[in-house]
């Protein structure tokens, strides 16, 4: 992981309101990072923050899968996803495989303003880190 961090802002409409809070309290940090977001997530705190963030579809459009892609391949740092435990989403599956692939790949992943803001704070976010992603090409389940 670089120095400049490829960072990714997602939340539902919910919550939409919580992320924009802690982007405006963490804007000068973010401003020195690579920024992504799905659709109107990414309008939002790009026309409210002055930021520059390249917009994904929306999440329900397949803008979590493109993220999800980035992680894959290698592109994405850090996802911060303040999500809404408290409704259903008709895109769930969609959230849960952009979940998984952020624990596959070993990326940061903030689901909460409390761990964005224990990442964000770290002295190792403005430095290059050295991480570790699991070889799981051998990877056999076992029938249960």
């Amino acid at each position: 992981m670089k120095k400049t961090k490829r960072i990714a802002l997602v939340a539902h409409d919910e919550r939409k309101e919580d992320l924009l809070m802690w982007v405006r309290r963490n804007t000068s940090t973010l401003a020195r990072h690579q920024l992504f977001a799905t659709g109107t997530t990414g309008k939002l705190l790009a026309d409210q923050c002055g930021l520059s963030i390249s917009r994904m579809k929306s999440g329900p459009l397949g803008g979590d899968q493109m993220l999800g892609a980035m992680i894959a391949k290698g592109d994405l740092d850090v996802l911060v996803f303040f999500w809404d435990p408290m409704s259903a989403q008709p895109h769930d599956v969609d959230v849960k495989a952009l979940l998984r692939m952020s624990v596959l790949y070993n990326i940061l992943t903030a689901c909460n303003r409390a761990t964005a803001d224990f990442i964000i704070s770290s002295p190792s976010f403005n430095r290059a880190y050295e991480q570790e992603i699991k070889d799981y090409s051998t990877y056999i389940r076992r029938p249960v």
